[in-house]
This record gives C-alpha cells, structure tokens and sequence, in this order.
C-alpha cells in the first residue's frame, strides 16, 4: 500500500517524501512541475501531471494501491495570489476538489493537508491557537482556507478523514545539504539572506524597523523543514490509529526577528550581509508566534531543531551545493 504525495517536487513536499522513505513507506509522487523541481523529487514513483485532470489522477489511482495521501500541491505566493485570485483559487481549490472526487471513487478516507498559517490573517492573539479567528488577508490564504472547509464538510458526509496542518515559517533543509528550498524569484527571508552572504544579491531589504518588537524589526516563528515532515508522518499515523479529523498548528513557539536572523547569518557564514532599510510591506504583522500545543498532545509532535543555529546552519549547506550547481550549468 503506498502514500500518495501530491506537490512532491516543491520544498516540504520533497523533505515530506525523503521522511517516508526513510520509513520504508512506498511513495507516489505527482507535480506539475510548475513550481516544483526535477532535482527534487525522491524516489522511482513520480507521475508529471495536473491534479485538475481527472483522466490523468484516475490513472495514477488505478496504477498503484494508494492507501492515504498528503496534499501539498498548490500555488503559495501571497504577492502573486493578490495579481491572479482566479488562478489561485482554480489551482488549489480546483485541484483540491478533482483530487477528493478521485479519492471518493478509489475509496481512499485519509488525507493530510498542507496548510498555512496564512488562515489566520492579521492575529489578536499571540501565541495564535486553532481556535483563533480566520480572516486571510490574501487570496492565497483564503483559497486555503476554503479547502479546510471544504474537507471539513466532507469528513462531516462521511467521505474522508483529514488532518490540516498550518505551518509558520517554514525553514533549513535536508540536514546532507542536497536538499532544500528553492523558489524563483525567492520570497522568504533566510534563503534570501543566504544568497546575500553568497553574492548572489547585492544587498537585501528589511521592510520596516519600526514594529512594536524589541529591535524594530518583525518576528516570525521559523520551523525546521524536516521537523515539519515528521509532522506529516504522525498525523498520517493519527488518521490509521482513530481516523478523526482536525486542524492543527505547527511551530517552534519561539518567535526571532529579522535582525536576530540576519545577525545569527552573519556568525554562521562568516560573511558580511548588506542591508538596506525599506519601508513597511501592507498586511505585515509584527509578531506572529504559533502555539504548538495542541499539535504536542494529540499527535505526540516535539520539533527536534527549533534552534535558530540548526535552521540556518543546515539551510547555508543547501545554499552553497545549490549554487554551486547551478554556477556550474
């Protein structure tokens, strides 16, 4: 029986498959490549198509005994969702919908989805809990939150049992160094301060000092990509052991600022790091810090490397064999 990994070839989705295999679980890949990459995909099981073509999805059902999955695959730039809701909400509602009608067809009930910490939108509270309020401020977050009401209701029907898991800021890599994130163009701070200190940019941009923090600057609450995996694996575990469905945080509860980042990048690399101070970016809060406490007790999850030093020291690995491959092309 194999696990079904849609998104296998993007960032979490691939650190997702190298977990599972480690486990010795049979793993089926499918990505479209459009966001996702060639190097990237693990294992000898990938199918190269669109979750929106259900002729192409009930071939990979029927090919293979899938007997759960884990839904990463999705656009997931918030900038680029505010230019092209449309797409946003056809690809990943869209594919969301094609992939449980399939999953309905084949008799497959267990899913975990990849979601985001995006639902919440601008917080009332920190720590954020599940039962917060969800009113996303982008139609990136919206679209994933329409796909956790969505399974909602169909696990209500009796359809499926699922897990979503909001992450936070996602980070690090494959603790070899030939594994981790990538994007084109690039959105997240560490992997931007990274190729800073590589010279890959002539300087980078901190938007905004001036936030209610001790030094100015936002904080975040960043999550070693791997500790993100495992989180994957238990809820998996969960759904076979009960099959009850729920919606979970995952973060590190510890929150580090954009200074501290670029500080902590220096020491690692030994490098120096140009910044340019930039004027706030819209819709960005000053301190978003997830409780993980829930995700703890119900799905036994204890991130393992929830130290800044770890996330960047891995992340920087990935960073130099990535370019330097590509430097090498």
């Amino acid at each position: 029986m194999a696990v079904l990994v849609t998104g296998g070839a993007g960032y979490i989705g691939s650190h997702t498959v190298m977990a599972l295999l480690e486990k010795g679980k049979d793993v089926i890949i499918v990505d479209n490549l459009v966001k996702g990459h060639e190097f990237a995909i693990k294992g000898n099981k990938f199918y190269c198509g669109d979750l929106r073509d259900g002729e192409f999805l009930d071939k990979v059902f029927k090919e293979n005994e899938i007997e759960e999955i884990v839904h990463f695959a999705a656009y997931s730039l918030v900038g680029e969702s505010m230019k092209d809701p449309i797409g946003y909400f056809n690809n990943n509602v869209g594919g969301t919908i094609s992939l449980l009608n399939c999953m309905k067809k084949h008799g497959v009930k267990n899913i975990v989805f990849s979601s985001t910490a995006a639902v919440y939108g601008e917080p009332r509270n920190i720590p954020i809990l599940e039962d917060d309020d969800t009113t996303p401020t982008n139609p990136y977050g919206e679209s994933k939150l329409a796909i956790e009401k969505l399974l909602k209701w169909a696990s209500d029907a009796g359809d499926i049992n699922y897990i979503a898991l909001r992450y936070f800021n996602a980070a690090g890599a494959y603790e070899s160094g030939t594994l981790g994130e990538y994007h084109n163009p690039e959105t997240h701070l560490i992997p931007i301060v990274l190729e800073t200190a590589l010279g890959k940019r002539d300087k980078m941009i901190i938007f905004g000092d001036d936030y209610d923090t001790p030094d100015g600057t936002c904080i975040r609450d960043y999550i070693h990509v791997m500790d993100l995996a495992t989180a994957h694996l238990l809820a998996l575990d969960k759904l076979n052991r009960d099959g009850k469905s729920g919606v979970y945080n995952l973060g590190n509860g510890l929150g580090f600022s954009v200074n501290e980042v670029i500080n902590k990048a220096k020491e690692i690399t030994g490098r120096d790091i140009p910044v340019e101070m930039g004027d706030r970016r819209v819709g960005d809060p000053a301190i978003l810090i997830a409780s993980s406490e829930k995700a703890q007790k119900e799905l036994g999850w204890e991130p393992k490397f929830n130290d800044l030093d770890k996330i960047i020291e891995d992340a920087w690995k990935w960073s130099k064999f990535l370019f330097n491959k590509l430097d090498q092309k």
